[in-house]
């Protein structure tokens, strides 16, 4: 039986417009700390228990920092907003000092074999993946007008951090992207048939400012769901873009099938992308804008397998071999 108090947290980030992954993952935290409390209610609980519990999960369980920053935000939250009893900003716990992973990269031979072994219905938004350095989400996001055929690019609102960027858009693609655009109107104008149909998901403040988008094709999603289906906490029925997770187990399983011996995700493809255009001499600031990093630190990380080795370090060893 799901918790009045967790559904009461649900219901009010719906009510202000937090994304249902967010939801969940807030959630899902939350309800963490509360086992951790032995089940104390969260009022009666604050800073000592936080830092305890933030410190637990650095210790013991030994979370990557971006996962013990998730946990932060979400008690924040709930202390902030949903209880009106904001946590102090001085909180003493301790920070996981666990390394985040290497990249995994796929040479460009590796990349060719598993894009053409990705199902017809699922690879080409893994070849945007790839050909334009998107995450997950944000090629499975895709809406009709993103996509700039006559500048060859893609536009890419509120990503990560709520940023906007364009990246590019390999000349290959146009066709097959045309031809999806084809499909994904084929779904429009049965929806538009239906009395009960109303439009396409749009965040709060593009639905308020643009109360007709939701039924104008442009702002229908690039690779829309084959079901029609209920939007959570409402009764509106839409269609929404493709699951991820389908894109996702896909890679997954070609890769295994392939035998590619690596750990190949989604992400991969994006690592790959971003590694081999520096293999190929693009400046790091254009790769990091491409990329949509705040702190170029974070592209520089892809350095770590360019052919003259991490960093662009080269072996004192190989003056040997001269």
């Amino acid at each position: 039986m799901k918790s009045p108090f967790l559904s009461a947290v649900s219901e009010n980030m719906r009510l202000t417009f937090y994304a249902e992954k967010t939801i969940k993952a807030y959630v899902y935290w939350i309800k963490c700390y509360i086992y951790f409390n032995n089940k104390q209610h969260p009022f009666t609980c604050h800073d000592a228990e936080v830092e305890s519990f933030l410190s637990y999960l650095a210790n013991t369980k030994k979370v990557a920092p971006r996962t013990q920053a998730l946990a932060l935000n979400a008690l924040v939250y709930l202390y902030r907003e949903f209880l009106d009893k904001p946590l102090t900003l001085d909180l003493k716990f301790n920070k996981t000092s666990t390394q985040p992973k290497l990249p995994v990269v796929l040479t460009p031979e590796e990349v060719s074999r598993l894009l053409k072994g990705i199902p017809p219905a699922l690879s080409l938004p893994c070849y945007l993946l790839y050909g334009s350095g998107l995450r997950l989400m944000e090629a499975a996001r895709l809406r009709i007008q993103d996509i700039d055929f006559d500048y060859l690019s893609i536009n890419i609102w509120h990503a990560k951090g709520g940023k906007h960027r364009r990246v590019t858009l390999a000349p290959e693609l146009k066709t097959p992207l045309q031809n999806q655009i084809i499909r994904a109107n084929f779904y429009y104008q049965e929806d538009m048939l239906r009395n009960d149909y109303k439009g396409v998901y749009l965040p709060h403040a593009l639905a308020g400012k643009y109360p007709n988008a939701a039924k104008e094709f442009k702002w229908h999603y690039l690779f829309p769901s084959t079901q029609l289906s209920i939007e959570p906490g409402t009764s509106n029925l839409r269609r929404h873009h493709i699951h991820e997770t389908n894109i996702q187990k896909t890679i997954k399983k070609t890769a295994q099938r392939l035998e590619l011996n690596k750990h190949v995700t989604a992400h991969t493809l994006r690592h790959s992308f971003a590694t081999h255009l520096l293999q190929r001499g693009a400046d790091i600031r254009t790769v990091q804008e491409q990329l949509g990093h705040t702190d170029i630190r974070t592209t520089q990380i892809y350095t770590h397998v360019l052919q003259a080795g991490a960093n662009c370090v080269r072996s004192p060893l190989s003056d040997l071999f001269k």
